[in-house]
């Protein structure tokens, strides 16, 4: 049996290792249209449990582990990420996350972000954490400008999401 491993928390939120038992619920959320048009096309659509468990196993053999599960009230709701640079990027991270579509408007991914950020700064090594947001996901970008990042750039025209083509909005925050 998996045991909980809790790697930060703020009230009812709690970042912590996947495990088995969420998968299905990963692959309910991830398949949802709504959730899926704000992920890069590497996550496949459709998502199925096949692509839950494999994701899994990948997250598994990292070392460090940078990719959590967001609990919320004793619930799986979604996935963080931290996903550390190389070369003469190694001291960045790239951030990535998505929620539930029933969680949404809850405050939860602005204290997962929070969490993972200081995290991250705390335990990695890292200075810099940035992220590129679809120019829809008004939403993301209210959570990112929350918890103290800064809009950096826009780049026109980068993203070729659903056959259509948009700008990328480019977030970070310094250490």
């Amino acid at each position: 049996m998996e045991s909980k491993v809790i790697i930060a928390k703020d009230g009812d939120v709690f970042l912590r290792n996947l495990m088995d038992t969420d998968l299905e619920k990963l692959s309910e959320y991830a398949n949802n249209d709504k959730v899926s048009v704000n992920l890069r096309d590497a996550f496949p659509k459709p998502y199925t449990l096949s692509d839950a468990e494999n994701f899994k196993k990948m997250i598994d053999s990292q070392n460090p582990k940078t990719f959590f599960a967001i609990e919320y009230q004793g619930n799986y709701v979604g996935n963080i990420s931290l996903s550390i640079g190389e070369d003469v990027y190694k001291k960045s991270a790239e951030i990535g996350y998505f929620i539930g579509e029933q969680y949404w408007n809850k405050g939860i991914a602005t204290k997962a972000v929070t969490l993972i950020t200081d995290w991250g700064f705390n335990n990695l090594g890292i200075v810099r954490i940035h992220t590129g947001i679809f120019e829809f996901n008004k939403s993301s970008q209210r959570v990112l400008e929350k918890c103290g990042y800064t809009k950096e750039a826009i780049f026109k025209k980068s993203i070729c999401k659903n056959n259509e083509i948009y700008d990328e909005i480019r977030y970070a925050k310094i250490k």
